[in-house]
């Protein structure tokens, strides 16, 4: 198992959330991570402020709200498991940037965030369960149903069900 999914199942079983949907923000003031809306320019959904051993999220308040849940859980990812980026503020100040770059996961410190992102959002056993309680037709059927129930876009929601080998791909 990936070092994102254990890190995302500890912090589901360390507050005992076992339902979906999970509620990132609610993760993170339980965190004592303070999350701030503020409008940002369209390719930057959000970041992390790590400061004075505090943690302050900032999330895009112009993006949809299935982004921004996707976003704070992405920021929560770094949290756990990336000590910072190498772009400070001030001396003892460093920064996540979740933006374009960041959404391609093309980093490996990215492409940890968005799968930590993902299995905490949809954890792969109430996803297995819910694709079992499901009634669906087609795969599309599916991903608009899962999608809702986890409260994430269909595309994140697409990716989620084939990295977990649920689906072989998108349907057309």
């Amino acid at each position: 198992m990936a070092r994102a999914d254990t890190a995302a199942r500890a912090l589901l079983r360390e507050f005992q959330i076992a339902a979906a949907p999970v509620d990132p923000f609610a993760l993170a003031c339980g965190l004592d991570v303070q999350v701030v809306p503020q409008s940002l320019d369209d390719d930057v959904s959000g970041m992390l402020l790590r400061r004075d051993g505090q943690s302050v999220i900032g999330v895009n308040c112009n993006h949809s709200l299935l982004r921004q849940r996707f976003t704070v859980a992405h920021e929560l990812g770094h949290l756990r498991m990336h000590r910072g980026r190498p772009l400070i503020l001030d001396t003892d100040t460093r920064v996540n940037y979740r933006n374009t770059v960041s959404s391609m996961a093309t980093d490996r410190e990215e492409v940890e965030a968005n799968r930590f992102a993902a299995a905490l959002l949809a954890p792969e056993t109430l996803v297995r369960a819910a694709v079992r309680q499901t009634s669906f037709r087609t795969v599309d059927e599916l991903v608009t149903q899962l999608a809702d129930t986890f409260k994430l876009s269909e595309i994140a929601m697409t990716y989620r069900l084939m990295n977990l080998g649920i689906i072989s791909g998108p349907a057309n």
